[in-house]
């Protein structure tokens, strides 16, 4: 059995007013540990410093530096005594020997060190670790007081024998060296090229240290991963009303809807860098800055109602009858899955490829996904018998996302079906209005001749989209497209003639047949992407998200100005039709081996990582903490089924048991030793 020591260090003298804001302290009882290194239930670290933090402890475990964990709480309670507090968290989380978890309760301004009486660190190495953090903990940095901790830990720089401690200097001075060399002389060489006067950083600018470059890769990454956490959020809160009702989960959908209105405005403000009109360096750069501070409040948003959404759905201790419920959808999926394949090779025998080229793989996908739910639910099951209902519910959760895609894969196929329906009836309405256009114009005085080809080719155009619906290996869009341009260039014609009434009249027509267009267009669109969008970056989904706007703004002035709605209305289906080709490349180049964003977990049943397994994985990585591995918190979601990021441990060292099973090497006895405590 192992030991944990305490001891109080003297009180530190702390200026604390002055860094934590006056308010009521929240009670904190001894707490679960979340997977990564970091525990932030005190709300005091946002997404980028949590992950910086776990990347130090990540690099400070895999170098053999031991395993320091840190927790972040409002007071300590239950017990109220800082290292009393922080061995017991130590023991209820499994930690071993070589492991060290520091506790920092915010509002009380404590903070404590729990150590094993057999570590590796001796008492002036944890007193030095101590000593590092402190002024971190006054200035109210907490992310600088952690990362110092760890850089404290013996071989990490932050301390050391003298020996060791010169042959840094020494090394370290080598270094300096050789970069005043490096950059004296590029100075010298660029002093002469130089025209304009140097910019000095803005201090208070927290992106003054990133390049232009770096910072738009930042928005596209930030954007691709608020996008799928409101995808992955909207599903959950979906499950949870089936669940639950509407009543119960009418807060969150007003969480969803607000975090998705602010990503919205994230991807117009990308539209606006990706257009044509010329922009300055300065106003892509703030545009840039504005796009992840969006993306961070939407992510914000999501987060602060992830303890509450997780109360709400309890899925771990009801795991046998969400089993058994999911095992009945799942059931479902399948009968409509085997009416898929069918569906789609009716289609095949009346539409070209071309036309089918967005749901053509969706049964073999469909298959994958269902695949891996079969995995998920037996291993469920398995966990279930054993008595490991939160191993169960991790599983439960990733064999529900695997039946909802499946889902999804087979309703855009029987969407796009009645979508070519839809547009083949636009066909005919509009050969309808050009054989008018063309009575008309043949009514009409023509003695310079001009109408006389436009008619001829209204005609040609007409007779070959007749002959088109009655064959088969047809493309409705496209023939809709050519009947569109045809039926602009009769009406340009014909305008000047036109009654103002009749003209009225004929916009309004021309609008729905743009609205109708637009729809099905952006239906298209959003089935491919949806359901794969584990392989499709932010490019694809600002032209989406910029086709869902136009179309609104269609919608909402077809009444007061149908010409304004029009135009908006094509604009959509263009960005759409855009939308779908730009995603469609993303996926062909993830095929080939030549897509590079997204999702780098993985998840994997039977060895296999095909594109399915990957866009499955995608999804489940912005619902579960530390990618596809699985693990962490003693419920379905660990702050992962409405946000994704977050680091997971070195692979590299033994780590604490997970907490859905619980640790099999707990100590009951603690008495004075090796913790440290103390105020900040």
């Amino acid at each position: 059995m192992r030991t944990r020591f305490t001891v109080m260090l003297g009180l530190v003298a702390a200026a604390f007013a002055s860094t934590v804001t006056a308010s009521v302290a929240m009670a904190t009882a001894p707490v679960t540990l979340d997977s990564g290194f970091v525990t932030d239930d005190a709300g005091v670290l946002s997404s980028s410093e949590k992950d910086a933090v776990n990347s130090r402890l990540s690099d400070l475990a895999a170098a053999d530096g031991g395993d320091l964990y840190v927790v972040f709480v409002d007071e300590f309670t239950g017990p109220s005594d800082s290292v009393a507090w922080t061995d017991q968290t130590a023991i209820d989380n499994g930690l071993g020997v070589d492991q060290y978890l520091i506790a920092v309760a915010i509002d009380a301004g404590q903070y404590a060190v729990s150590a094993d009486q057999n570590g590796p660190l001796d008492d002036s190495e944890i007193d030095r670790v101590t000593q590092a953090m402190e002024n971190g903990l006054r200035a109210g940095d907490w992310s600088g007081a952690a990362i110092a901790a760890a850089d404290a830990f013996p071989g990490q720089g932050g301390g050391g024998d003298s020996a060791s401690g010169l042959t840094w200097v020494l090394v370290a001075a080598a270094v300096i060296a050789v970069i005043i060399l490096i950059i004296v002389l590029v100075s010298r060489s660029r002093r002469k090229k130089r025209t304009a006067q140097v910019t000095v950083p803005d201090p208070n600018d927290p992106y003054a240290s990133i390049s232009d470059e770096d910072l738009e890769q930042q928005a596209g990454s930030a954007l691709v991963h608020a996008d799928d956490a409101i995808t992955s959020s909207r599903q959950e809160v979906g499950f949870a009303v089936a669940q639950y009702g509407d009543d119960s989960t009418a807060a969150f959908t007003k969480v969803v809807e607000a975090a998705q209105a602010k990503v919205a405005e994230a991807f117009s403000i990308k539209q606006k860098i990706d257009d044509e009109i010329p922009d300055t360096a300065e106003q892509r750069r703030a545009w840039h800055i504005q796009i992840i501070q969006l993306c961070d409040e939407a992510d914000d948003l999501l987060n602060e109602n992830i303890e509450a959404f997780e109360e709400l759905r309890k899925l771990e201790t009801e795991a046998p009858q969400a089993l058994e419920r999911l095992k009945a959808r799942r059931a479902a999926a399948e009968q409509a899955l085997d009416a898929a394949a069918p569906t789609l090779s009716a289609l095949g025998q009346t539409y070209d490829a071309a036309a089918l080229a967005t749901v053509s793989d969706n049964p073999a996908q469909a298959q994958h996904s269902l695949s891996l739910a079969d995995a998920a639910i037996a291993e469920a099951a398995t966990a279930i018998i054993e008595g490991k209902n939160g191993e169960a519910a991790f599983d439960i959760r990733t064999a529900e996302d695997a039946v909802e895609r499946t889902e999804e894969l087979i309703d855009a196929v029987t969407s796009l079906g009645a979508n070519l329906l839809a547009i083949e009836e636009q066909i005919r309405t509009t050969i309808t209005d050009l054989e008018a256009d063309i009575a008309a114009a043949g009514a009409m005085p023509d003695t310079q001749g001009h109408l006389a080809p436009i008619i001829a080719r209204t005609r040609s155009n007409i007779d070959a989209a007749q002959a088109t619906l009655q064959g088969t290996a047809r493309n409705p869009q496209q023939n809709l497209d050519m009947l569109t341009a045809a039926n602009a260039e009769i009406d340009a014609a014909l305008g000047r003639v036109r009654e103002a009434s009749e003209q009225a009249q004929r916009v309004r027509r021309v609008l729905e047949q743009r609205l109708t267009q637009a729809q099905a267009q952006i239906n298209t669109a959003n089935d491919f992407i949806t359901t794969r969008r584990g392989a499709i970056g932010a490019t694809a989904r600002t032209r989406l998200a910029e086709a869902n706007a136009a179309y609104s703004e269609a919608l909402a002035t077809q009444a007061s100005d149908p010409i304004l709605a029009t135009e908006r209305a094509t604009r959509a289906y263009s960005l759409a039709s855009e939308a779908t080709s730009l995603a469609r490349n993303e996926v062909d180049a993830f095929h080939t081996g030549g897509w590079s964003g997204g999702w780098s977990g993985g998840y994997s049943s039977g060895g296999s990582s095909d594109l399915g397994g990957a866009i499955l994985g995608g999804i489940l990585g912005g619902l579960f903490s530390g990618g596809g591995g699985g693990g962490g918190g003693g419920s379905w979601s660990s702050g992962g089924g409405w946000r994704s990021g977050g680091s997971s441990r070195s692979s590299t060292r033994s780590s604490r048991p997970s907490s859905f099973g619980g640790g099999s090497s707990r100590s009951s006895s603690r008495s004075g030793g090796r913790s440290r405590g103390g105020r900040f």
